[in-house]
């Protein structure tokens, strides 16, 4: 398995202790740089409002296989929680598209530490990628 990165992320964040615990409720920009042999790939990006973005996680720890997590001060494993130290630091965020100049997309609600590898891009859509009342258990944000 190999994985190419397709850009970097440009953000404020210089690192991980910057980075807001959850990008979408930053007001912070940031500049999704991609590399020229990847350009081509952006047609039609401008057409999404949102975007799923994949980084890699470049600062994390990946030897961590259990954390404590913000919602409570019990232990989780790592498949188990959002935390960015694990195995594989690979992490993703839905940033809303405020524009493009050439090869670098300006997105509003990043939380990747600034030089991050940018892995992949998707247009975020409500009815794919949503699943409604579907809380994890035990999250402080359960209703």
């Amino acid at each position: 398995m190999e994985l190419v990165s397709i850009g970097m992320v440009h953000s404020p964040y210089r690192d991980k202790s910057a980075a807001p615990f959850q990008g979408r409720y930053s007001e912070e920009r940031a500049a999704l740089e991609i590399y020229p042999q990847f350009v081509d790939a952006l047609k039609d990006i401008d057409k999404a409002e949102y975007l799923i973005v994949f980084y890699w996680c470049h600062q994390a720890q990946r030897d961590i296989l259990q954390t404590k997590t913000p919602h409570g001060p019990d232990v989780r494993g790592v498949f188990a929680c959002r935390s960015p130290n694990r195995p594989n630091p690979i992490a993703f965020c839905a940033a809303k598209l405020l524009g493009r100049e050439g090869n670098r997309l300006l997105v509003q609600g990043v939380d990747a530490v600034d030089g991050s590898p940018l892995l992949d891009i998707k247009p975020y859509s409500s009815k794919l990628d949503s699943i409604e009342n579907v809380p994890f258990r035990g999250d402080k944000f359960a209703k």
